[in-house]
């Protein structure tokens, strides 16, 4: 296994140990709750920055890395909506799932006709989002469990401050822009294709 996929995988499996700190429950679990987010969330670049620099890029790399994209962060927004000191109402956890399922559906359906949906600016941009409000949430909960509370970052990342909803709302805005951005390109491609 190359190195592009040895970062999914372990990709995977940070988020298994990110799922698995969170539901303790304790400073000690969300503290490594944290780390292991962030460290995911580094492999998500570095994975497909080496596949591209080192021409590493397979077909098994092309499979992996949308899951684990998709597992990382379908758990941490499953998790964070489900804890009483986040805000982040169900349904937008659902639009942005809904969302991801949606982009792959229409990968898939570009590949087997030999079409290529590349990432826009919104996605990018949706992802940043989408990891700023979890790791935002993630600083809170560690901090408030240090009892940390005064501390200037707990302040900032405080769910009644602005960052998190912020992050939160921005992140809901381009999930739908960038879902209905591949929406319009895959139809594009298939007419083109059709024709």
């Amino acid at each position: 296994m190359n190195l592009p996929n040895s970062l999914t995988v372990s990709r995977l499996v940070l988020t298994a140990v990110f799922v698995a700190a969170f539901t303790c429950g304790t400073r000690t679990g969300y503290g490594i709750a944290l780390f292991s987010f962030i460290v995911a969330a580094i492999t998500d670049f570095l994975d497909g920055y080496f596949a591209r620099k080192l021409g590493l890029v397979t077909s098994l790399g092309k499979l992996l890395d949308p899951i684990a994209d998709k597992v990382l962060t379908a758990s941490a927004f499953i998790f964070l909506c489900e804890h009483e000191d986040i805000y982040c109402p169900a349904w937008v956890v659902v639009v942005i799932l809904a969302r991801e399922f949606l982009v792959t559906g229409l990968r898939q359906i570009a590949v087997e006709k030999g079409q290529v949906i590349a990432a826009d600016w919104s996605g990018k941009w949706k992802t940043g989002f989408q990891i700023g409000f979890c790791i935002t949430a993630l600083v809170w909960l560690f901090l408030d469990a240090l009892g940390l509370q005064g501390f200037f970052l707990a302040r900032l990342a405080h769910p009644e401050s602005w960052l998190m909803p912020s992050f939160l709302w921005f992140s809901l805005g381009l999930t739908v822009i960038s879902g209905l951005q591949y929406a319009s390109n895959a139809r594009d491609l298939f007419r083109d294709k059709d024709r």
